[in-house]
C-alpha cells in the first residue's frame, strides 16, 4: 500500500483544518505545503507508520504540549515534526493553535538562518597538484565556491589512495575547462 493513500482520509482532514487559517496551499516536493507571505509554514505528509505535520520554522515554536520533535537530530535544524498514528490523534484546536503560532513567526520575520560552515580543506593530493600547476590552480580558483566544494568532497570521500588518484585524473581536465563536477546533470 502506498504511504500517502494509506493516510488519505487523515491527510485530507489535516489539509481541511489548515485551510481554515488562510494559508496558501501548494504542492512542493510532492506533498501539500502551506505558505504565508511566500514563506513555507507547514507541510502535510504520509509515511509508512505515521502521518505528519512539518513546521518549517518549528524550532521557534513554544511546543507547550511537547508534540514536536526533530526527526534527524544533528542534521535537521529548523524543521519540527508532529507525528500522528491514527485519525483520533488529530486535535483540531491544538493543530490550529500550532499553525497560527507558526504564522505569527512569519509575521514577526523570525526565520532560522543556518550557520555558515567554513570551506572544506583541500585534500593534500589536490593541493600538491595545485601548487605544481599554475594553470590548474588558476582554473580551480576561478570556479565558484560550490563547484570547488564539489570537487573537494568528491576527492575526500574516496577511502583508498588509488581511488583518490583516479578521481583526480578524471577531474583535472574538467577543472581546466571550468566545468563543475555535476554540470553535465544540470539543465537536463
Amino acid at each position: 500500500m502506498d504511504k500517502i493513500n494509506k493516510w488519505k482520509e487523515e491527510l485530507d482532514l489535516l489539509v481541511a483544518i489548515i485551510s481554515k487559517t488562510g494559508l496558501t496551499g501548494t504542492i512542493k516536493w510532492g506533498t501539500d505545503v502551506f505558505t504565508h507571505k511566500g514563506k513555507n509554514v507547514v507541510g502535510v505528509a504520509g509515511f509508512k507508520e505515521f502521518f505528519t505535520l512539518w513546521f518549517y520554522n518549528g524550532v521557534f515554536l513554544k511546543d507547550e504540549q511537547e508534540v514536536l520533535f526533530n526527526s534527524q537530530e544533528g542534521k535537521t535544524k529548523a524543521l519540527r515534526q508532529w507525528r500522528f498514528y491514527a485519525k483520533a490523534d488529530i486535535n483540531e484546536p491544538l493543530v490550529l493553535a500550532y499553525v497560527q503560532e507558526a504564522m505569527q513567526l512569519v509575521e514577526e520575520g523570525k526565520i532560522y538562518k543556518p550557520e555558515k560552515l567554513p570551506p572544506p580543506a583541500v585534500p593534500d593530493l589536490l593541493l600538491q597538484h595545485l601548487e605544481q600547476d599554475d594553470a590548474l590552480r588558476d582554473a580551480f580558483e576561478k570556479l565558484s565556491p560550490y563547484k570547488q566544494k564539489d570537487y573537494i568532497e568528491y576527492l575526500s570521500t574516496a577511502k583508498r589512495l588509488e581511488t583518490r588518484q583516479a578521481r583526480l585524473q578524471k577531474i583535472i581536465p574538467m577543472i581546466l575547462i571550468g566545468q563543475g563536477l555535476n554540470d553535465k546533470y544540470k539543465n537536463c
